[in-house]
C-alpha cells in the first residue's frame, strides 16, 4: 500500500479556529485529485483523570459543531511552545483545577479521529491520584461543568449514550482495556 503524494497544497481558510487546505493529489494509481479538502489542526492532548477517591472527572460543555452540550475528558490543542504531555496537563488545569505533573501521565496512546479529513490526532493519557487544588481558568468560548463518576459509571455512561464523544469514548475504552482493574 503507498501513500498519496500532495502535488499542491493551498491554504484557503480565513480561520484560525478552522483551518482548511486544498490539495492536489496524485493517487497510487496514478490517477490525479484537485481538489481534495482537509483540515490542517493541532493535535490534541486529552486526560482521564481518576481522583484519590476513585472518581473520573468529567466535563460538560456546548460544542457549537453538534449544537448540543456533551460530556467528555479534558483535552485541548497542542499550545505552542508545548509538548502534547504539557498541553495536556495545562488543559486538565485549565478545564478542571486539577495541577499534576508530567510523572503522573501514563500515556494510552493516539487516537485518529476523523483521519479522511483532518489531521488532527489525539494522544490519550491517565492520570490517578489527583486532587483539584488549583482552580479553573476558562477561555472565552467555554463554560464547563464538571461531573464525578466511578470508573465503572464512565463506561456504563458510554454504554447508554451519556458520553458521545468519540475520543473520550476511545481513551475510556482502552484505557479499560489495558487497566481492567481500575473499572471494578
Amino acid at each position: 500500500m503507498e501513500k498519496w503524494k500532495i502535488i499542491e497544497e493551498t491554504d484557503i481558510s480565513p480561520s484560525k479556529w478552522f483551518p482548511i487546505k486544498k490539495h492536489k493529489v496524485k493517487l497510487p494509481n496514478g490517477k490525479i485529485i484537485d481538489d481534495y479538502y482537509i483540515t490542517d489542526l493541532n493535535n490534541v492532548g486529552m486526560v482521564l483523570p481518576i481522583t484519590t477517591k476513585n472518581e473520573v472527572v468529567l466535563v460538560k460543555q456546548y460544542k457549537h459543531g453538534i449544537k448540543d452540550i456533551v460530556i467528555e475528558l479534558p483535552a485541548g490543542f497542542q499550545q505552542k511552545n508545548k509538548s502534547i504531555e504539557e498541553s495536556a496537563l495545562a488543559e486538565l488545569e485549565e478545564e478542571t483545577g486539577i495541577r499534576t505533573n508530567l510523572e503522573n501521565l501514563i500515556p494510552i496512546g493516539k487516537i485518529a479521529n476523523v483521519p479522511t479529513k483532518s489531521t488532527l490526532v489525539t494522544y490519550g493519557f491517565l492520570a490517578t491520584q489527583l486532587e483539584f487544588n488549583s482552580r479553573q481558568n476558562l477561555e472565552v468560548t467555554e463554560d464547563i461543568e464538571i461531573i464525578k463518576r466511578t470508573p465503572f459509571e464512565t463506561v456504563e455512561m458510554i454504554k447508554n449514550g451519556e458520553i458521545i464523544v468519540g475520543d473520550t469514548v476511545a481513551l475510556i475504552m482502552k484505557t479499560y482495556l489495558m487497566f481492567p482493574d481500575i473499572f471494578k
